[in-house]
């Protein structure tokens, strides 16, 4: 027989993996560029730094000074100009202006159009998400079902923890749309 503490095992190890694919999420959406600077649109960006690419936040320092204008300042000046290819290279669509110290970028007001191309960027990456987190519910449910079959542990036993992964999986998606909604809110804030 399985012990109820492998049961408890697989619950857990459910309960992290949706914690993950949330803060995962979480950190996705961040990205996400909106009406408003913040340095989180830098945070997939890679400088390189004597011949190593390294995260732009590792080099220097970002600052939302203003609504709509982000600050980097590298800890090495020599870096002002690797600063300027790496964010002229990204998907951002915003030209760095610098002065030979610090890079400034000014995020220009978002069309209706692209705010509109934003949200389903976001729904679509929350979807994903949804998906990842019912992955994970089928995976564990095909595993207390076969535990079952092979009389590892007893119906009843199964169906009770088969209810606790759906608890789990509501609770997760939940949240995912709660973040889906307030990034949502934020893109089409004027």
């Amino acid at each position: 027989m399985a012990a109820e503490g492998d049961v408890k095992a697989l619950l857990h190890e459910a309960d992290e993996r949706m914690k993950t694919v949330l803060q995962t999420t979480r950190k996705e959406l961040a990205t996400v560029r909106t009406g408003r600077a913040t340095p989180a649109l830098l945070e997939r960006i890679v400088v390189e730094y004597h011949g190593t690419p390294v995260p732009l936040n590792q080099v220097a320092s970002i600052s939302a000074p203003e609504p709509r204008m982000l600050v980097v300042q590298p800890w090495d000046r020599s870096l002002v100009k690797e600063v300027e290819k790496a964010i002229l290279k990204s998907d951002l669509g915003v030209t760095p202006t610098s002065d030979g110290t610090v890079v400034r970028l000014v995020l220009p007001q978002l069309t209706e159009e692209r705010r509109q191309q934003l949200v389903k960027v976001v729904r679509k990456e929350a979807e994903e998400r949804r998906v990842a987190v019912r992955n994970i519910r089928r995976e564990v449910n095909d595993e207390l079902k076969r535990w079952e079959k092979n009389k590892l542990i007893a119906e009843d036993e199964s169906r009770r923890a088969q209810q606790q992964v759906q608890q789990l999986t509501d609770r997760y998606i939940q949240e995912i749309d709660q973040l889906l909604a307030a990034k949502e809110k934020e893109i089409m804030e004027v």
